[in-house]
């Protein structure tokens, strides 16, 4: 396999865009005809508060590693750590 061609891995053995994927499907399927609304900003809530809870805990709290590892602003990472409720 070449280098631009191997598979991104989320450790699980399967990309993370499929993860999502499979995540939405079962999302719509489990709506048993409800309309969904605001279907992006809840994702982006979901996703955002996850992500942020598990870095925080793989660099056992410290905000600057955190930031360093999301690649934003440390203050940007505090504002969206009160965001989530997890500061």
């Amino acid at each position: 396999m070449t280098a631009n061609k191997r598979k991104k891995f989320n450790g699980e053995g399967e990309k993370l865009s499929y993860q999502v994927s499979k995540s939405m499907r079962k999302y719509f399927e489990q709506l048993d005809g409800e309309s969904p609304n605001d279907v992006y900003n809840m994702v982006l809530k979901e996703v955002e508060s996850s992500l942020l809870e598990i870095v925080m805990q793989q660099c056992d709290d410290n905000q600057t590693r955190a930031s360093e590892m999301l690649g934003i602003n440390r203050g940007t990472l505090r504002t969206k750590l009160k965001a989530h409720k997890l500061l």
